[in-house]
């Protein structure tokens, strides 16, 4: 039996009562009764409106759905509008409507690879990193000195490392619109001049008539001229549970499949003005590259580069002008805050974290495919959810606690009856719903004998058996299907009081959006099965859904115990989407989705659609755009949101999404568009991905601290140095602590932290607060050493250490020794600084993970070999003694306590008033929206930059493309989020203007 079942018309003749013959033959006309069973309602045809005598193959009058919609209007001015017939076109007329409408398939751009690679060095962090290797490699050529080799490779090296990265990731992303476009059928059969014949599917244009049957995926959309007991699954295209019966004049949409019958139609729309094409171009609609992390990453880059910017050009005054330094010693002083400044390997220790945060996900059965989509899971304040297939297991199941009986039966003898009156082969989606309800399906023909079965058909629509018992002998028959029909069957007891019983029950069932099945029986008084019965008699009325899946409850719970809201967008119709949400507990405030287009009623609750959308708990049949806008909307009242979906009606929304997870089961299209795939059913990996995505989220809040700090503490410190006591720091060295401490924090991938209980969210005034005053003490524990070795003789007179030459004091103020000493000492304390960046309270109530325990020991044992042994000529460094690094190690564990102090001291101050002023102006755009005052939220002119730094890597792209020949032209149109949008009829229209069809009427 196929769905949507339709409304019985009915009959008004008079009723004759058999049962007294003796009354008269016609008595007053009865109420007809109307059954409400669950389906679509029906939208009358209608008439374009636009001149008939004076049309033109034109799609400003094509296109535009004032004046016609071809998915609606009588086929008869279908034909007319598209200037056809059903002996098809002439080879030539669809040859010219192919260069005029394209090709029926979507189009993707290819990027180049090599140019794809560039592009992530397109960025502020990179820029930096490539001005200090032109600064090693170029500025310092001279004074008769050779360029500075080492530092250059070491730069380089690192900018390779990270490019790769970002290019890997990327470059293995699924292509959606490519999954998409492979979904389509190749093969189409089409009429050409009365003729039938296969062509590709490519080739069709607007005005074909084609034909398919069971198995065939339709090629194109198109409305149907022939019809025989057709059923269309387009379930990942629109959301509907079941396939959709079909009749001469309905729409089959491009990508669904014929499950049932044959048919003809006239194609109306190809390529991508097909609501599969529609679907297609949401997809690749948006620019994607600049993630929310970029955007990030790029303000925290901007963060460094300035603090860089004012201490070079400080530098650039004092030491040029001030102290009149020759070139090449200035530059290399210069060097020092590039190099040691920039976080050189902050995109390559993220990137690692969240690799391997994809491969602990993996182990949840979890396939993360871009993996900066784990930063933005972790901050996801909503989840839109789809509900078939996704909330629901896309399978029907008869609701045994609602079944409803109107005779001697009982509710479990309704559902065996029902499964008599089912074909147990081949059988449709009705038919394998009541006879899997037995449990054992062999019961739905144990004990009788099969004399006549009729399976159901868009007429009767209802099913029939007619079988022997073979315990008494007896001939029975039992029928099931839509309750209008069945009851008017019904001669032995249909009175008022069960007809009123089954049109209360029949709309309770529709209210709650279940599908209503009755079912009757009775016995024949004689052997001949095909003989009349003793009168049908109803028996029950068994209500159909398609049931949430059993952790789908459990999961929505905890997502909302994380601070994540839980909203549903589906396909299907309003009633279902509102029973599904009071079963799982989502709640019932759901809309349909013309609001999406119509807005809140005036005077209602609700003073914008932005807050309606916000306050509801889901919208119910949407269509691929309507969950797209959802999404956009959502986003631009500032919540990151979670979409999930399986089909291919849910990818424009999947890409849109900040996150897009696509469940199991999914199709091609929904996996390719998704950022998380899941490989096992159920939603509860969500909630595992979410925790897991806020502990990785942490670690990467931890280590941009850490960063941050460290550019301060080498900025400044050696900037004052220079200053203060034209201390020239080698700038190999701060390169070997960049590396040394960048190996360490890889560690960081791993480390245990605890995740959070809400959604994270980067405050980078945080960040930057907790950097500077980590950065700026670190700074005074260097210059104070410093001071003391340079001042005093003070290590020499307690400890009896020495400088270069047996010297008491640094009086040569670039002493190789103190070079070393500066070294191990700047060393040891900054890798240190990353426990109290981790932990929340006293660094050592939070026990690290053994690999980051272990790589700092071993990046401290380095650098101790290194500050004794390495007597390096180009470095300026020469061996200290073992009481230099008693000494060393000893002053940074005095200053290293006092670094929780100052972590206290700030959440007790300036973290908190930055909090309290967070929460106020939260608070107030909240009362803002409740109170129906528009909220403007406008970005700030730094922001604004920051994500231009980012987003035009993409058009960087483009354009070097296009100059160097590599790829095509791009081919997606913003215009396509709109159905048939007025630019794109507009266009299209010029084109046709200036080609008239030669086969219009005179």
């Amino acid at each position: 039996m196929s769905s949507p079942v339709e409304k019985e018309a009915g009959s008004t003749e008079p009723v004759k009562d058999t049962d007294n013959p003796s009354s008269p033959t016609e008595e007053p006309v009865k109420r007809k009764r109307e059954y409400k069973d669950f389906g679509h309602e029906e939208e009358k045809a209608t008439h374009a409106k636009v001149d008939m005598s004076e049309i033109q193959l034109r799609a400003e009058d094509l296109y535009d759905k004032e004046k016609v919609d071809l998915e609606t209007i009588v086929v008869e001015d279908v034909f007319k509008l598209l200037q056809c017939d059903e002996n098809g076109l002439s080879a030539e007329e669809a040859t010219r409507r192919l260069e005029l409408f394209g090709p029926n398939r979507l189009e993707a751009e290819e990027q180049n690879a090599f140019l794809q690679f560039l592009s992530f060095m397109w960025n502020p962090l990179s820029w930096v990193m490539e001005g200090a290797a032109l600064v090693a490699i170029v500025l310092s050529n001279g004074e008769g000195q050779p360029p500075d080799w080492e530092d250059f490779v070491g730069i380089v090296t690192l900018l390779l490392i990270n490019s790769f990265i970002g290019f890997y990731e990327e470059r293995n992303a699924g292509n959606a619109v490519k999954a998409l476009m492979d979904s389509l059928a190749p093969k189409a059969k089409v009429k050409r001049a009365g003729q039938w014949k296969e062509i590709e599917s490519a080739e069709l244009v607007p005005g074909d008539m084609v034909s398919f049957k069971i198995g065939d995926i339709v090629p194109a959309d198109c409305r149907l001229t022939e019809a025989i007991n057709v059923s269309i699954d387009q379930a990942a295209l629109t959301g509907e549970s079941l396939p959709q019966s079909k009749k001469n004049g309905d729409q089959c949409f491009s990508g669904s499949t014929c499950k049932q019958g044959e048919a003809e139609g006239v194609v109306i729309s190809t390529g991508a003005n097909t609501f599969f094409g529609r679907a297609a171009s949401l997809v690749g609609q948006d620019d994607d590259t600049t993630g929310h992390l970029q955007k990030i990453l790029a303000q925290i880059g901007s963060f460094c580069l300035i603090s860089i910017g004012i201490f070079v050009i400080a530098e650039i005054f004092c030491l040029y002008a001030g102290f009149r330094y020759n070139y090449r010693r200035g530059l290399n002083d210069i060097l020092v805050l590039l190099i040691g400044g920039i976080p050189i390997a902050m995109p390559t220790v993220l990137s690692v974290t969240l690799a391997v945060g994809a491969q602990q996900l993996a182990k949840y059965k979890a396939i993360v495919t871009r993996i900066t989509a784990i930063e933005e899971l972790a901050a996801v304040t909503i989840l839109c959810s789809d509900k078939t297939g996704t909330l629901t297991t896309n399978k029907l199941t008869i609701d045994r606690e609602t079944v409803r009986t109107y005779g001697p039966f009982t509710a479990e003898d309704v559902i065996l009856l029902a499964a008599y009156a089912s074909r147990t082969e081949n059988q449709d989606a009705i038919d394998a719903c009541v006879v899997g309800a037995l449990g054992d399906t062999s019961r739905a023909r144990a004990g009788i004998k099969l004399l006549d079965f009729k399976p159901f058909n868009p007429v009767d629509k209802r099913t029939e058996i007619t079988y022997r018992e073979e315990s008494s002998g007896r001939l029975k028959r039992v029928t099931k299907g839509m309750t209008g029909i069945i009851i008017e069957l019904c001669t032995r007891n249909k009175t008022d009081e069960i007809e009123n019983r089954l049109e209360a029950d029949v709309e309770e069932f529709a209210v709650r959006g279940l599908r209503a099945l009755a079912v009757a029986y009775e016995e024949l008084d004689h052997d001949d099965h095909e003989g009349e019965g003793n009168g049908f008699e109803l028996i029950g009325l068994l209500p159909i859904f398609d049931p949430p899946r059993t952790d789908t409850k459990q999961t929505i719970d905890d997502a909302i115990l994380l601070g994540v809201r839980v909203k549903m967008v589906t396909g299907d119709q309003l009633a279902i989407a509102k029973e599904t949400g009071r079963r799982l507990g989502l709640g019932d405030h759901m809309y349909p989705a013309k609001v999406l287009k119509d807005g809140p009623e005036p005077g209602g609750k609700h003073g914008s659609l932005d807050e309606m959308i916000l306050d509801a708990d889901g919208f119910a049949g949407v269509f691929p755009e309507h969950k797209y806008e959802i999404v956009k909307r959502l986003q631009g009242l500032g919540h990151l949101v979670a979409m999930t979906g399986d089909g291919a009606n849910d990818a424009p929304a999947l890409s849109r999404a900040n996150v897009g997870i696509a469940v199991e089961g999914a199709t091609d299209a929904a996996r390719g568009a998704a950022d998380i795939v899941l490989t096992e059913p159920g939603l509860s990996t969500i909630v595992h991905a979410i925790r897991g995505s806020r502990i990785i989220f942490q670690r990467m809040r931890n280590y941009s601290i850490y960063a941050c700090a460290v550019t301060i503490r080498i900025v400044v410190c050696f900037a004052i140095l220079a200053f203060a006591f034209k201390f020239d720091f080698p700038p190999f060295m701060v390169l070997i602590i960049a590396l040394l401490n960048d190996g360490t924090i890889m560690t960081l991938s791993v480390d245990r932290v605890l995740p959070s209980n809400t959604p994270d969210s980067w405050d980078l005034a945080e960040i930057f607060s907790y950097a500077v005053a980590y950065g700026l003490y670190l700074t005074l524990s260097t210059i104070a050493l410093v001071a003391i070795c340079i001042k005093t003789d003070f290590f020499y007179r307690k400890f009896g250490v020495t400088f270069h030459g047996g010297a008491t004091m640094a009086t040569d103020h670039n002493d190789p020794q103190l070079h070393s000493i500066v070294y191990l000492q700047v060393a040891i304390i900054s890798q240190a600084l990353i426990f109290v960046t981790r932990s929340h309270g006293f660094f050592f109530m939070e026990r690290p993970s053994f690999a980051l325990m272990g790589a700092f020991c071993i990046a401290q044992l380095v650098s101790t070999i290194i500050a004794v042994y390495a007597d390096w000529g180009f470095t300026q460094i020469e061996g200290i003694s073992g009481g230099w690094v008693g000494i060393v190690w000893v002053w940074d564990i005095i200053w290293f306590v006092p670094l929780d102090w100052i972590k206290f001291a700030m959440k007790a101050t300036i973290i908190k008033s930055l909090r309290e002023r967070h929460n106020a102006a939260k608070a107030q755009a909240a009362k803002s929206e409740s109170t129906g005052v528009p909220v403007t939220r406008t970005q700030s002119r730094a922001a604004s930059v920051h994500e231009s730094l980012y987003s035009n890597r993409v058009s960087f792209i483009r354009r070097a493309a296009r100059k160097v020949g590599f790829g095509s032209k791009i081919s997606m149109k913003p215009e396509e989020l709109q159905r048939f949008s007025s630019m794109q009829a507009q266009h299209a229209g010029a084109t046709l203007a200036r080609n008239p069809s030669r086969t219009a009427a005179a």
